[in-house]
């Protein structure tokens, strides 16, 4: 089996979080920030049941594609579930949970990918009026 790239992993996981009907799913290239790990995905779930259940479909995917897990935090409550894959980390909240520690601002000088299966209102553009021409 062909190892996953970096980037083929992070498409796997927003895939299998989509899978299970996550919301909100953040993308955040985090290589100039952190040695840590080269993503981070951060995902919304409604309740401890969907979110053990995203955890576990983002874990077993990843062995499906031969990635090995470095650890899983959090299932004991479920409102915050971290999946460390080395180069990809996958975060699952529960709304309440991500919105209090509001990871997203923490690594805000990170690079964002849109947001996957937003159930967040799109803020629209403010168009710039034309520069007016003055006459000398």
């Amino acid at each position: 089996m062909k190892k996953l790239t970096t980037a083929g992993k992070k498409k796997l996981v927003i895939e299998a979080l989509d899978d299970i009907k996550a919301h909100d799913i953040q993308a955040i290239d985090v290589r100039k920030l952190t040695s840590i790990c080269d993503w981070i995905i951060v995902a919304s779930a409604d309740s401890s049941r969907q979110t053990k259940a995203l955890a576990r479909h983002v874990r077993d995917r990843l062995k499906e594609s031969g990635s090995s897990i470095v650890g899983v935090e959090g299932e004991e409550s479920g409102e915050w579930i971290l999946v460390d894959a080395g180069d990809v980390v996958a975060h699952v909240m529960q709304p309440a949970v991500r919105s209090y520690y509001n990871l997203e601002e923490l690594w805000s000088e990170g690079r964002f990918d849109r947001l996957v299966n937003s159930s967040a209102p799109v803020k629209a553009k403010k168009r710039r009026a034309p520069a007016r021409r003055t006459s000398a």
